[in-house]
């Protein structure tokens, strides 16, 4: 039988799409010059997914048996936690983050873990089997069932862990394999989806989890085709700024958890530990005899973490004044500031503000809000906020403070801490369980609380 001819396409590097021709705006994310000559591996052969998969007909849900499947649990518990309990057995893990931030060394560590109870392939793409064994002696992963090979070829990879039949497999990294059956090289949008289907169709017959190391781009998304984050089950993202020891695990995708969870970590010259009072930590160096300083107990899935925002707002030199802020979204920042000046009588349009919080971390939630704007106004007007206070609220466009959820876990928190009181959006018939000497102090709207703590005349 004649072999196919091969198809030309042109391909979008940032998120797959392909085109006839090249073009130079990709319509699909918008990137400019992304496109790139690939060889369609469709018109080599079938998709090897659809040479896996059995023919099946249609049947009744309520006829379709559940898998009864135990998780398997890595043994690092803030990996447990973002995973849902631990892995699934089958399951492909997409594993991301900026270089040096600690990828290959936390999968490293759990690699060990798993293999106390049974063999784990650790498949390296970008080292040799030496630089593992060096890293391994650095960490104290000394596991007897640990097993590492260096090995870029797919079909050599799967045989492997055909033979093996480990508990757990990591690919390290997915972007240095290529399918000696596509011409195109190693990295390239083809070689990585042709290469991501082989591995994870392999999981799923065999029933052996797989951690995928992704790069990303320096844009921070994942490289490689957009069908990458589809096809498997998890996306887990490594965070953290890079001259700092701290690092935060998040899953953007996760089919068999939830993807509001957040881990927690150190790293260290050992590797990486993991943190358990993420809260003391962002905490040690606050001090409330400081303006511009507020307190957020934050909710990140079931975790609730107290994180320090800061603000900084002092007269500006420039025509148009500058606004800087990391942690918070900008626009939701911009919107408090309006907020503040029309409702509250705060003359910020010609300070320069700029804020922060601290120790590296995010918040999304609007329930930062209320923080936001009482550290704004201590920083403006230098009036230190009052001690073992909280702030919790979400702030709307006529100034109004609204409330937000899980309050009795972010009062708990707070309390746990040392902390005494919290401001909060007034409760409307909510029943709270407010622990012993804490107490709550209700607000309606912005400008009430900020005459409270005298921050604007009444």
């Amino acid at each position: 039988m004649a072999k196919k001819a091969a198809k030309i396409v042109f391909a979008c590097r940032e998120c797959g799409h392909n085109s006839p021709k090249w073009l130079g705006k990709c319509p699909a994310c918008g990137a400019w010059n992304s496109f790139a000559e690939e060889i369609d591996a469709d018109s080599i052969r079938p998709s090897r997914r659809a040479a896996l998969n059995e023919a099946s007909k249609p049947a009744r849900l309520s006829e379709v048996r559940a898998l009864e499947r135990s998780r398997v649990p890595t043994g690092i518990n803030e990996l447990d936690r973002v995973l849902g309990g631990g892995l699934v057995p089958g399951s492909a893990i997409l594993f991301a983050g900026s270089p040096g931030i600690g990828k290959s060394t936390l999968t490293l560590q759990a690699a060990n873990m798993v293999a106390k109870g049974g063999p784990v392939l650790y498949v390296t793409g970008e080292e040799s089997a030496e630089q593992i064994k060096l890293r391994a002696e650095r960490l104290h992963c000394d596991a007897a069932e640990l097993f590492v090979v260096s090995e870029t070829n797919l079909d050599a990879i799967r045989n492997h862990l055909q033979s093996l039949k480990p508990r757990l497999a990591v690919i390290d990294s997915v972007q240095t394999l290529y399918d000696q059956e596509l011409p195109s090289a190693p990295g390239s949008v083809a070689q990585v989806r042709e290469c991501a289907a082989g591995i994870i169709m392999q999981a799923k017959s065999s029933g052996t989890p797989v951690f995928i190391v992704g790069h990303v781009t320096k844009d921070g998304n994942i490289a490689g085709p957009r069908t990458l984050e589809h096809m498997v089950d998890t996306v887990l993202n490594f965070e953290g700024e890079k001259f700092q020891n701290y690092r935060l695990l998040r899953a953007s995708k996760n089919r068999f958890g939830s993807t509001g969870e957040l881990g927690v970590f150190e790293m260290r010259d050992d590797g990486l530990r993991e943190v358990e009072n993420a809260s003391r930590l962002f905490l040690d160096e606050y001090d409330h005899s400081r303006s511009g300083c507020a307190i957020l107990p934050a909710c990140e899935g079931t975790r609730v973490l107290l994180v320090e925002v800061q603000a900084l707002a002092g007269p500006s030199p420039l025509e148009n004044p500058r606004r800087r802020v990391t942690g918070l979204d900008v626009n939701r920042a911009h919107m408090l500031l309006a907020v503040m000046e029309r409702r509250a009588g705060f003359k910020l349009s010609r300070l320069e503000v700029f804020l922060n919080i601290v120790g590296g971390v995010s918040v999304e939630e609007p329930a930062g809000d209320l923080a936001a704007c009482f550290a704004v106004a201590s920083s403006a007007t230098e009036v230190k906020l009052p001690p073992h206070t909280v702030f919790m609220g979400e702030v709307g466009l006529s100034g109004e403070v609204r409330a937000v959820n899980n309050m009795q876990q972010r009062i708990d928190e707070a309390a746990r801490l040392g902390f005494k009181q919290a401001v909060c959006p007034r409760l409307r018939g909510l029943s709270l369980r407010v622990p012993r000497e804490f107490r709550l102090l209700e607000i309606g709207d912005v400008r009430e609380g900020l005459e409270k703590f005298y921050l604007v005349d009444k």
